[in-house]
């Protein structure tokens, strides 16, 4: 007799699909959904795309995250690259790697939040694939296609001296979330007010999609997805571009004087810095900010990144150095 939660090996691939398909809403935009060996999506321009992956034990720990928190954390990351490219994201395929033991609740609810989140943004979910992998591995993998609406891309490489850096959306709020989250789990059945909205924002960030087309519209030079810190993306800017991103410290202050209150004020400035995983978005205009934006800083001739005239490292996330 089986006790316990059921794993993957208990079930079959169409029995787990028959599971998952049913949080994965019809869509307009989706001619052909999963169940054929390629979706058909409806397109009447050009299509950007982007992929992300997630392994368990280096991009989330079992210890914190569920799996809706996986989910939630793949789908912004994706949504928000497609966003900052200009687009509206229209739809997803998505993939799960599991050992067989992983169980099969984890998948559902995986699914269950992921096609919340896709309907909620008008996005469709529009197939995937399924793998057995070795004793302890996890991982998912998420691919957003977006369409433009006739409008072009914004690249890194617009950026020109004189135009505004600026930021939509928060900074530091995901590094400060995950500084709680390594003090003390124990304590986190305590954590409210501002302390849990960083863990919140670590765990289930939420990005500004919205405002990446209308950066777009509204004349945006250069724009990305704020994924491994300011500093580390702000610099990706600057070398596409061929300029210096030249950050104001008093402009970073409505994000380091707020963390101070969580994680002291020397660890606040480089959550706002070097913190990953926050999903905001960074670009750079040459007239007036689009509302939900704020300055940052000035592009300037040279190169690298500077923080009050003082030449920064392109410190932050890097998947291989840490």
């Amino acid at each position: 007799m089986v006790t316990g939660p059921r794993t993957l090996a208990q079930v079959s691939e169409g029995d787990l699909l028959a599971e998952i398909f049913p949080y994965f809403a019809a869509h307009d935009g989706l001619l052909i959904g999963p169940g054929d060996d390629a979706a058909v999506i409806a397109t009447g321009g050009s299509v950007v795309a982007t992929t992300d992956a997630m392994v368990r034990g280096r991009d989330w720990v079992d210890e914190w995250s569920t799996a809706a928190d996986v989910a939630t954390k793949a789908f912004t990351q994706n949504v928000a690259d497609v966003a900052a490219m200009g687009a509206v994201p229209t739809s997803l395929l998505v993939t799960l790697v599991a050992d067989p033991q992983t169980p099969v609740q984890w998948a559902v609810d995986f699914a269950c939040t992921l096609g919340r989140l896709a309907q909620e943004s008008s996005v469709a979910v529009a197939g995937g694939d399924l793998s057995s992998a070795p004793t302890g591995t996890l991982m998912v993998s998420v691919t957003a296609l977006g369409d433009l609406g006739g409008r072009r891309p914004v690249l890194r490489s617009g950026a020109a001296p004189g135009d505004t850096v600026a930021v939509c959306g928060t900074l530091g709020r995901s590094a400060a979330g995950l500084a709680l989250l390594q003090q003390d789990l124990g304590a986190l059945a305590e954590v409210d007010g501002l302390r849990a909205e960083c863990v919140a924002h670590h765990l289930r960030p939420v990005a500004p999609v919205e405002a990446g087309p209308a950066a777009a519209g509204a004349g945006a030079t250069s724009m990305l997805d704020l994924s491994d810190g300011l500093l580390r993306d702000g610099d990706r800017i600057a070398r596409a571009s061929g300029v210096r991103i030249a950050l104001d410290s008093e402009l970073l202050r409505p994000d380091t004087d707020v963390l101070a209150q969580v994680v002291g004020g020397a660890e606040a400035l480089e959550c706002v810095l070097a913190g990953g995983e926050e999903h905001s978005l960074l670009a750079t205009f040459a007239g007036a900010l689009p509302d939900g934006w704020r300055p940052l800083g000035r592009v300037e001739v040279g190169e690298g990144v500077t923080l009050d005239g003082s030449p920064q490292a392109p410190r932050g996330w890097d998947h291989f150095a840490g």
